[in-house]
């Protein structure tokens, strides 16, 4: 007997509906990275240890690096709804370079969170510690800047396939695409801005992973 040739569903509604929370989950800690980060003044030794020291230091770069863990989750769901179709290929495209990506990006975030919350510590609790030079020693190592430019290029990448997934599929708003693929295109370049600016990028990212999960839900109820 031959095997069935129905096409079967490459994920099922609840597992679609997981992918959409996942990114309801990444939207929000996005917006939260940069609206709850310190922004003292980072040039100088006493704004560098009152920012790096700070129970708020720790927390926004987690949210960032959960995001970062999430939007992955979420991009395989997107490609379960598109399998199949046109946009089978750029979506599956953005799931591996996705995961690529956020592995190349978080090794950094982790040194940034946890490393320098460690010399902000060190620094307020008066240690002798060069708190400015070491946290350039910590930011532009050149593996480490390396692995990370590396990372959020890929991440940016793989945006940019999703939202081509996004647009040939008709299954998602394609606007939605647009802003998700804005926001990480858009996430090394605003690292060079004023404060407003990185928490109205946030926003961004937010919006657009907001946007696509709610085109996801919509599509598991189909």
């Amino acid at each position: 007997m031959e095997p069935s040739r129905t096409a079967r569903p490459l994920v099922t509604a609840s597992r679609v509906r997981l992918g959409a929370l996942a990114f309801v989950a990444a939207g929000v800690l996005f917006v939260l990275y940069p609206a709850t980060r310190p922004w003292d003044d980072e040039s100088t030794a006493a704004g560098a240890t009152a920012a790096l020291g700070s129970t708020a230091w720790v927390f926004s770069h987690l949210f960032a690096m959960v995001g970062f863990v999430l939007v992955p989750i979420g991009l395989l769901a997107l490609y379960g709804v598109v399998a199949r179709t046109r946009a089978e290929a750029p979506a599956l495209a953005a799931v591996v370079i996705g995961w690529v990506g956020a592995g190349l990006t978080l090794p950094y975030y982790g040194a940034e969170d946890f490393g320098l919350h460690a010399v902000g510590r060190a620094t307020a609790d008066g240690q002798p510690v060069d708190v400015l030079a070491l946290a350039e020693a910590v930011r532009f190592g050149p593996v480490a800047v390396t692995t990370f430019g590396i990372g959020l290029v890929a991440l940016g990448f793989a945006a940019v396939l999703a939202a081509v997934a996004i647009w040939r599929s008709g299954l998602v708003p394609r606007s939605s695409g647009l802003l998700f693929a804005a926001g990480f295109v858009l996430f090394l370049p605003q690292f060079f801005t004023a404060p407003a600016v990185r928490i109205g990028h946030g926003v961004l990212l937010g919006v657009g992973c907001l946007w696509i999960a709610r085109g996801l839900w919509r599509a598991a109820g189909r």
